[in-house]
């Protein structure tokens, strides 16, 4: 009982500090809007979504994809994940189905990918599709062998945020300023960090679905057969 007066308290804070900001914001609220629209041109874009996640306010869209590194690193570090149980290769029709709905997943991954630049869309629409597939991938029991190459999966959850530093310090070569884009190209360089953004968002929303790091086949044989060893 005695514990619970101060989190009261600091409940009460909290909701107090909250009220007193929701209360304070102004009645007509200024924002950037008109300031963005005009450097639109300059950005390399013409969407305007685009335009401040990858050039106005590109350090929040590193930091984002770092984050989903981070996450898939904590998930590998705490246990080794499962393959599905089911295996879908011995139902035909099942998988008739999925060899025309993975390339289409893919396909339309890749349309938003592009699209991006001028309408909505972009690499992280576009990696919760590829992400989807992979999911499909993992249920069918496909491209096992290549889940379970290490040093490929690691090179690909990080590549987002390796283009993404490695863009910075090229643009602070060339401009003097990090993920100031020279003129002209923006575009390219936008387009740069999306496709290995796609790449590193796509495996790390399909790879959390194990619940662990990928599992080596030698690991999945000895846990079938507990006598293998003697």
């Amino acid at each position: 009982m005695i514990r619970r007066v101060p989190i009261g308290i600091l409940s009460l804070a909290l909701l107090a500090g909250l009220a007193w900001a929701v209360l304070s914001l102004p009645a007509t609220p200024t924002g950037l809007t008109a300031e963005s629209l005009v450097k639109l041109p300059e950005s390399g874009v013409t969407n305007p979504v685009t335009a401040v996640l990858l050039n106005y306010r590109g350090y929040d869209t590193l930091l984002e994809v770092g984050v989903l590194l981070l996450a898939i690193v904590g998930v590998w570090s705490l246990r080794r994940g499962e393959w599905p149980a089911v295996d879908l290769r011995d139902r035909p029709l099942l998988m008739s189905l999925l060899r025309v709905l993975l390339p289409v997943l893919v396909l339309a991954a890749g349309y938003l990918l592009w699209i991006g630049a001028f309408a909505p869309g972009g690499a992280f629409q576009a990696g919760a599709l590829l992400g989807g597939a992979l999911v499909l991938v993992l249920l069918a029991g496909l491209a096992r062998r290549v889940l379970q190459r290490d040093r490929l999966l690691r090179f690909g959850l990080a590549l987002g945020v390796l283009v993404f530093a490695g863009v910075c310090a090229v643009t602070k070569l060339l401009t003097g300023g990090m993920l100031q884009y020279p003129a002209g190209s923006g575009g390219k360089w936008i387009l740069l960090i999306e496709s290995a953004a796609l790449i590193s968002i796509g495996l790390t929303l399909g790879l959390l679905y194990l619940g662990g790091r990928p599992a080596l086949k030698q690991e999945d044989s000895s846990e079938r057969s507990p006598h293998a060893h003697d």
